[in-house]
């Protein structure tokens, strides 16, 4: 009974990211292409960009890295803040693949 459940949310979440991908995608290429012009504004390698970038944008930010230019400091905030939107796009998708899974009060 709970393979079915858990299989029908995964299928619902997996159409449901599929109709959200073109915005998810665009935001994340937003933030990297934000990240690398920061990262060319501290003179990072292009790994320490995206490590950067990455942690940044999951709003995880270890603060091994830091940027000390305020237009890199500008863009972190950004960077961050599309993060939040990202995380709260996923956690609306995953709800309402959850409330399309699971039976409704009506049915009994």
């Amino acid at each position: 009974m709970h393979w079915v459940m858990r299989r029908a949310f995964l299928v619902e979440l997996g159409r449901s990211l599929y109709v959200a991908w073109p915005v998810l995608s665009v935001i994340m290429l937003l933030q990297l292409a934000l990240g690398l012009l920061a990262g060319f504004i501290e003179r990072w390698s292009i790994g320490d960009t995206i490590y950067f970038t990455l942690i940044t944008g999951l709003t995880i930010g270890y603060g091994d890295l830091v940027p000390r230019h305020w237009a890199a400091r500008s863009l972190a905030i950004v960077i961050g803040l599309s993060g939040i939107l990202v995380t709260g796009l996923v956690a609306a998708i995953a709800v309402r693949a959850m409330q399309a899974t699971l039976p409704s009060r009506e049915d009994g």
